[in-house]
């Protein structure tokens, strides 16, 4: 049987996603160096924000995970462990392992905090008076991606609880005499409509990058979607076909740039003109100033390169600093000029 026929269900192919250049970029960074934080992706209705997000969850290589772990737990790496595999691993038990898809999960807007960060198992506890653990939405998304749409519509708690496992790696529960720790190590993608309301600055600083998402105006590319998508509908495996070859390439760079990342190296030059750009733009806190620098490494990696250069900080940049200026929660999210204006001032025209 074809290996294309064995997805359960057909994802519409990264590669073949017309334009929206700025969202793909961040998603990419996001899932070579997921210490980035995370992006947050706002624009209008009906511009494949969804379709973006799960395409490139489709992308990725599988990985390996203890079999039947609940936190899809690492066979070597401890940060990624639950605490059961580690004593097991301490003890010289061997443990099976099985390669799974990266995990994809989405939180639906309902959910409630119990649903997130995982409870007690009440069935367990009344059948057989033993409180035992039920994991969570971010138990499910280790290694992973979790994706929350229309993420400006969500409690701000559970949003806060997010950031705060996105950013540690770690969901701590403690519930009715329970306490316990797992490894939550994922990218965090949300998105929205900005008609539909803003996040607070607060949380928004807490997202690595924000992608602005605009409808495509030409019509010559409008139509090349619009084509695009038909010949998916009509049939998923001959579309996924024609762009095999391309989607292999891509995550073969993906790959590639995960084993040299921790070898790229930036310049104490650059890393001050980056913390510059950041005074100059009364950027509150070093959030900005680390994610540029992680962000900027992330793409000299994916471009194959040792060194990271202007032209990467430049690219960056942007993405990375945006969301970061508004002081005032009414006011609106800068398109980017503003940082651009200022990178020109201080890194020159190029």
């Amino acid at each position: 049987m074809d290996i294309l026929k064995n997805k359960t269900r057909p994802v519409f192919p990264f590669t073949a996603i017309v334009g929206q250049e700025e969202m793909k970029l961040a998603l990419i960074l996001n899932v070579i160096d997921p210490k980035i934080g995370g992006v947050m992706i706002m624009g209008d209705r009906g511009t494949g924000k969804s379709t973006t997000i799960r395409a490139v969850a489709d992308l990725l290589p599988q990985i390996e995970v203890i079999q039947d772990d609940l936190f899809n737990s690492h066979p070597s790496d401890r940060d990624l462990m639950s605490d059961f595999v580690k004593n097991q691993t301490e003890k010289g038990i061997d443990l099976s392992t099985v390669f799974i898809s990266v995990p994809m999960v989405d939180l639906p807007l309902g959910a409630t905090e119990d649903r997130v960060c995982g409870t007690i198992d009440l069935e367990k506890a009344l059948a057989d008076g033993i409180k035992t653990f039920e994991p969570g939405l971010l138990a499910k998304a280790n290694r992973g991606i979790l994706y929350v749409d229309e993420v400006n519509l969500l409690d701000d708690h559970l949003v806060d609880i997010l950031l705060d496992a996105a950013a540690s790696g770690w969901n701590t529960v403690e519930r009715e005499g329970i306490s316990l720790r797992h490894p939550a190590r994922f990218v965090l993608v949300g998105s929205g409509n900005p008609e539909e309301g803003e996040l607070r600055p607060q949380l928004l600083d807490r997202f690595g990058m924000h992608a602005e998402i605009r409808t495509v105006k030409d019509p010559s590319l409008r139509v090349k979607i619009v084509e695009q998508r038909s010949k998916f509908d009509t049939d998923p495996y001959v579309c996924l076909k024609e762009f095999q070859n391309q989607q292999e390439s891509l995550k073969n760079s993906i790959i590639k740039a995960q084993q040299i990342l921790s070898s790229v190296i930036i310049d104490y030059d650059l890393r001050v003109k980056i913390s510059e750009v950041c005074g100059a733009l009364n950027v509150d806190g070093l959030r900005g100033d680390i994610v540029i620098n992680r962000a900027a490494k992330a793409l000299a990696a994916y471009n194959n390169k040792n060194q990271v250069g202007a032209k990467d900080v430049k690219k960056v940049i942007t993405l990375c600093l945006r969301h970061r200026l508004r002081k005032d929660p009414l006011e609106t999210i800068d398109s980017g000029n503003k940082v651009r204006q200022v990178v020109e001032n201080i890194f020159g025209i190029q």
